[in-house]
């Protein structure tokens, strides 16, 4: 899943990200809320966790902008403003859920797994090329039937590519599943990824194939 972290305190933003990518997830951070609100109108996130307390743009005016266009992504608020007029403020704007800081990491993990089986991904049926399938709900890999363990960024090179259904991916496009947009790292980064997942999935007649200038796209060996 790719997520977008809106969160003008560094460490907190930083420590959730490490966090998610831990799980297999993307993430973008955005610190601004002028910036978030532009960003959130044309990017590729599912979930998004909002802090009310933003430079430039309130969270409670980003999220009600989300919900008067229509977009209807789940959303988490994230705020030290514990008060009931604030929490009552965030969820009549069109919020999900709210979590107020300090919080654990694993009540922050547990509401991302609530909202995103509230937006249907839990239902989301095993994806699959060949011998290898890939869970959405569990985020687990699978190689005949069995778990088949991979480092993080490997899953999320999967998941791009296996949910592509034999499209081609772009390298810039990989490299924000795996990094998280803007992220300064190179698309060669991308490169020795799927190197070393290739030979992984070769081993059960699955193919990584390149398309030069262009990018690279999952299928069953001939």
């Amino acid at each position: 899943m790719r997520i977008a972290i809106v969160e003008d305190n560094d460490s907190i933003a930083k420590g959730i990200a490490y966090r998610l990518e831990d799980r297999g997830h993307a993430v973008d951070i955005l610190s601004d809320g002028e910036a978030a609100d532009a960003f959130l109108r044309d990017d590729g996130n599912e979930l998004i966790i909002l802090d009310l307390t933003l430079p430039g743009m309130g969270g409670i005016d980003i999220l009600k902008g989300m919900r008067q266009r229509g977009d209807g992504r789940p959303v988490l608020i994230l705020t030290a403003m514990s008060d009931l007029p604030s929490r009552v403020a965030g969820l009549d704007a069109g919020a999900d859920d709210y979590l107020v800081k300090p919080f654990e990491m694993e009540e922050l993990e547990a509401r991302v797994r609530a909202l995103s089986r509230r937006g249907g991904r839990a239902l989301e049926e095993a994806l699959s090329v060949g011998r290898i399938s890939f869970m959405p709900d569990t985020r687990e890999a699978q190689a005949d039937g069995q778990p088949l363990d991979m480092p993080r960024r490997e899953l999320a090179l999967l998941e791009a590519l296996i949910r592509a259904q034999g499209r081609t991916v772009s390298k810039s496009d990989l490299l924000d599943h795996l990094y998280g947009t803007g992220a300064s790292v190179e698309e060669s980064a991308v490169e020795v990824h799927v190197s070393r997942l290739r030979k992984k999935l070769s081993a059960f007649g699955v193919d990584i194939r390149t398309r030069r200038g262009i990018g690279y796209l999952l299928q069953e060996s001939a």
